[in-house]
């Protein structure tokens, strides 16, 4: 990216109640839209509301009452120019593609500004050729959410990159790794809530974690007796494993708990079921909220949306879908909701909750023989779809990725093995992703539009429908086991 002068187009006025927290005559110049910061000898003009709401630095000075709060120009001493005009296009929505001088000047500039939304972009930006730098960087700007998640990304790929890491990283850095733990490959079967008259379906009803050492799964814990993940809602977020809704009973009664399990604590708790009770949903986690998309109740199939807020505690609806939706296929991507619909004339639409705006919005349309994806992950900037193969061969399957940042679909070549739903629950760990069926685990490494089978491991002797996921396991329980 070359450095030049930022102006915005929309010249309308701001009103200082508007900036949320600032007290009556406290944000003093906030009636001004605009303020131009000068950075490295570059001038930028920027909507002050802009950058009081999405800087803490420019939050903290608004409200110091300094006189520098009253200028119509301040000078930014301690930044480069390129940095700068990086956090101005990620505050108006943009996703900029960085090499290597950018993200040293990114993580600066956010650091220093304390930008939140250019640090979630640095996150989401992550990868296995970058994610060295991010660490070091941002261990020395005392960027620490991002410190976080390199680190945490290094150590799910630390037999490919420990090489890297023990040559070009110090001590205290490579210790700081050294004291986490891999995510583990994690599947549970589905199972109905186990009564004292079912006693005998008990033995299984366990969520198993893959031992990759010793190519061995293991017990990670058991479900909860009221717990169902028949037709449920099962996802991962904060490393805690979530259920919602589900079926119990010959007459497919819909499960009215919810739960939770805690990894660190090893324990499991009820949390509120959604208002509209629901079965056959899809369940995402992102940024701290649960969302319950689609799914039935009563046999009727159902638009509605709820989120759910971990730190609060409660539920509220959130837009509903296009149209009504049974077990869609969704995925999220560079820290975004994606969400495959389907209709007739072989014809799969791919949506994107914007959560700013409360809306779902048409990304994609994926119009092909046998197009109805099955199953969607995101890696990078990437959505890989997969549907059955040719012919409705089930025991095959292919795959088309559509990249957001070109906005153009490729078809990978080659078919996937799909014995007993292999490719139709992936997840993605690092660059790698990870596929099971009753007879193997086989991981594959995303290389550009390709992947490539790395190695074959024990498949999850269950039948039915299984989830897939992955968690961090305290170094308390792998020591023990």
């Amino acid at each position: 990216m070359s450095a030049c002068c930022s102006e915005s187009e929309d010249g309308r006025s701001c009103d200082p109640a508007d900036a949320g927290s600032f007290p009556p005559g406290s944000a003093p110049g906030l009636v001004s839209a605009k303020l131009t910061v000068v950075v490295g000898g570059t001038h930028f003009s920027e909507e002050k509301m802009l950058l009081v709401q999405s800087c803490d630095y420019f939050r903290a000075l608004y409200r110091s009452g300094m006189k520098e709060c009253r200028q119509e120009e301040i000078h930014l001493q301690s930044l480069r120019a390129r940095g700068f005009l990086i956090a101005l296009a990620v505050l108006r929505g943009q996703t900029p593609v960085l090499d290597a001088d950018d993200i040293v000047e990114a993580i600066e500039c956010a650091a220093f500004l304390q930008v939140a939304p250019l640090t979630k972009h640095l996150i989401d930006l992550i990868d296995s050729d970058s994610c060295l730098l991010m660490y070091h960087t941002a261990a020395t700007f005392g960027l620490m959410d991002l410190f976080h998640a390199a680190a945490l990304f290094i150590r799910d790929m630390y037999g490919d990159l420990e090489a890297e890491v023990r040559k070009t990283l110090p001590p205290d850095l490579i210790s700081y790794l050294d004291s986490l733990t891999p995510r583990v490959f994690v599947a549970v079967g589905a199972h109905v809530t186990c009564g004292m008259a079912e006693t005998v379906h008990a033995a299984s009803r366990t969520v198993c974690y893959l031992d990759e050492n010793a190519d061995k799964w293991k017990v990670l814990t058991d479900l909860p007796l009221e717990a169902s993940t028949s037709m449920a809602g099962v996802t991962v977020l904060g490393n805690n494993l979530y259920i919602v809704g589900g079926v119990h009973g010959v007459h497919k009664q819909v499960v009215d708990s919810s739960f939770c399990y805690s990894v660190d604590d090893n324990v499991w708790s009820k949390i509120p079921s959604p208002a509209q009770l629901r079965y056959n949903l899809s369940l995402m986690g992102v940024d701290d909220r649960l969302y319950a998309i689609g799914g039935e109740y009563e046999r009727t199939v159902m638009s509605s949306v709820e989120t759910y807020d971990v730190r609060t505690g409660r539920w509220g609806f959130a837009a509903h879908l296009p149209r009504p939706a049974v077990g869609a296929a969704c995925t999220k991507a560079m820290g975004r909701i994606f969400v495959c619909l389907w209709r007739p004339m072989e014809t799969t639409e791919i949506y994107e909750y914007v959560s700013g705006k409360d809306e779902w919005r048409l990304v994609t349309t994926l119009i092909r023989h046998q197009s109805y994806g099955h199953c969607m992950v995101g890696h990078r900037d990437n959505l890989y779809v997969m549907r059955n193969g040719p012919s409705d061969d089930f025991l095959r399957c292919l795959m088309d990725c559509y990249s957001l940042s070109s906005g153009q679909w490729s078809t990978l070549p080659g078919h996937f093995a799909n014995s007993k739903g292999s490719l139709f629950t992936a997840v993605v760990r690092g660059d790698f992703v990870l596929t099971l069926n009753r007879t193997m685990t086989l991981e594959y490494a995303v290389d550009g539009k390709t992947w490539k089978p790395r190695r074959q491991m024990k498949g999850f002797p269950r039948s039915g429908s299984v989830w897939t996921f992955l968690l961090r396991l305290p170094n308390t329980l792998t020591l023990q086991q």
